[in-house]
């Protein structure tokens, strides 16, 4: 079973920023919108514990090795927004400077096809991430 350590950074104006996991190749964070709204972890935290080994597991393997050949357990969906797919659910994210990963907004596949409106809401909190970062207004 794997165990999550969360570490907490402290955002501007008073925002949270957990990281998920500190790998040897990448670290992964959540993302955290303006309000201090974490989608992806609130989905990952109201998950049950084999969900959330799926999905740690996963996360284990990229943050310590690098890279994930396998497109069932983590898929490029152009745009560069990425998924990480641990059965039935679906954790988008985007890779940034500095070896990170930022895990945007999580859902329950219920379909085959990839919902565009769970993509949509990704880029727009890549171009929010990307923009408050560039501002100095993300991280303290």
């Amino acid at each position: 079973m794997f165990k999550c350590t969360i570490y907490v950074v402290h955002c501007r104006y008073g925002m949270l920023n957990t990281i998920a996991y500190k790998g040897t190749v990448y670290s992964m964070e959540w993302y955290c919108d303006r309000l201090g709204k974490q989608q992806a972890l609130e989905f990952f935290q109201k998950s049950n514990q084999k969900q959330q080994a799926k999905l740690l597991a996963l996360m284990t393997r990229l943050g310590d090795l690098g890279v994930l050949r396998d497109i069932t357990k983590f898929r490029n969906e152009g745009d560069s927004i990425y998924t990480f797919k641990p059965k039935p659910d679906r954790y988008l994210c985007f890779f940034v400077t500095g070896k990170r990963i930022v895990i945007t907004n999580a859902f329950a596949k219920k379909t085959d096809k990839f919902p565009k409106r769970e993509k949509n809401k990704a880029l727009k909190m890549k171009q929010d991430y990307e923009k408050r970062v560039k501002d100095g207004k993300y991280y303290e």
